[in-house]
């Protein structure tokens, strides 16, 4: 086939952009650019393991429980020693970690129909971390961290699994790690008496306020309060301060906060439910519910057009000869098919 012929005006105008977003980029022209390694995964029966980040199967209820771990010992604090570190830099490891189970789990595990969102390690090493980003965000490295955090934190909004953020002790919701709980269709956060003793903590900082929008292009935490001008003012009050139980259901940060004496039987009861009912159907319900107020091309196509238009009332799991719908009224109880999300 012979090579189309670009007219030499368009040449000169993609020219003209290119040179546009040059002149517009903060990356020095002699940045040195670092190596991305090869995402360092084991994968065993349990489930698959990552420097940062963990994921364990349950396949009897049906769960994957992942876990993000907090930064340990001392972390860069200028971009010099964010580069020198390379892709062992905390905030750039998780990302890449967690994508890559996030795909892992979408791919292979199509009958585990309930993600349980888990952190462990110290708040404030994480806001710590924060810290140093948005001290640091016109860096180009920490800038593109911060766009691959967005990606990474964007594929949970539109992936078709349940996902429940549990906020237990040794917990650090905090900062960029407390947009998987903004992320989730539920949070449950342990309330211990008087908020004393080992009870979890959540916080917010700037991260959450714009930094890493979800698919519709809104802050997670704009979108929970959809609209809701005093909410958000109270959120950016609190912002930095680490929020017990109590204060973080006030603010409506956290969906519930169960006592200690209910912990065990709520957390049973919300995991029992959801894996007994039609994974489509549900799925479909919670991607159009992460997605209130105005519409934007995106929530038409992931938060309606997915949900409704996507078969989910005609699917074998509804209308089937074992079907919920076809069954309904019998007596008889319906029989799904767990890869059907």
């Amino acid at each position: 086939m012979d090579d189309i012929a670009v007219p030499a005006k368009f040449q000169e105008l993609v020219r003209t952009r290119a040179q546009a977003l040059v002149n517009d980029s903060t990356r020095p022209a002699d940045a040195k650019g670092i190596e991305l390694t090869p995402v360092r995964r084991r994968i065993d029966d349990e489930g698959y393991h990552y420097q940062y980040v963990d994921v364990m199967f349950d396949r009897a209820a049906r769960t994957a429980t992942l876990t993000v771990r907090a930064p340990e010992g001392d972390q860069p604090g200028t971009p010099e020693a964010i580069h020198a570190m390379g892709d062992q830099w905390w905030p750039l490891a998780i990302a890449r970690g967690l994508d890559d189970a996030i795909l892992m789990l979408r791919l292979n595990e199509l009958e585990l129909g309930l993600w349980l969102l888990k952190t462990a390690g110290s708040a404030e090493a994480v806001l710590e971390c924060d810290a140093v980003m948005l001290e640091h965000r016109n860096d180009w490295l920490v800038r593109e961290t911060i766009g691959l955090l967005r990606r990474t934190f964007a594929r949970l909004d539109v992936s078709s699994r349940s996902m429940y953020a549990i906020v237990e002790p040794g917990s650090c919701f905090a900062g960029l790690l407390f947009e998987l709980a903004l992320a989730a269709d539920r949070s449950y956060m342990l309330a211990l008496p008087e908020e004393e003793g080992d009870a979890p903590k959540i916080a917010v900082d700037e991260m959450n306020f714009g930094l890493l929008p979800g698919v519709n292009g809104r802050a997670r935490l704009e979108t929970r309060f959809d609209g809701n001008a005093r909410a958000m003012a109270a959120a950016i009050e609190a912002k930095g301060k680490l929020l017990g139980p109590n204060e973080a259901l006030d603010f409506g940060l956290i969906t519930v906060a169960p006592d200690d004496l209910d912990w065990e039987d709520e957390i049973r009861v919300a995991i029992e439910e959801r894996a007994a009912l039609s994974p489509d159907a549900l799925t479909g319900m919670e991607a159009s519910l992460r997605f209130p107020g105005d519409e934007t091309m995106e929530t038409k196509i992931f938060g309606r057009l997915s949900a409704w238009q996507n078969w989910v009332f005609i699917r074998p799991n509804s209308t089937g000869e074992h079907g919920a719908l076809k069954l309904f009224g019998t007596g008889s109880k319906a029989r799904f098919n767990w890869e059907r999300v």
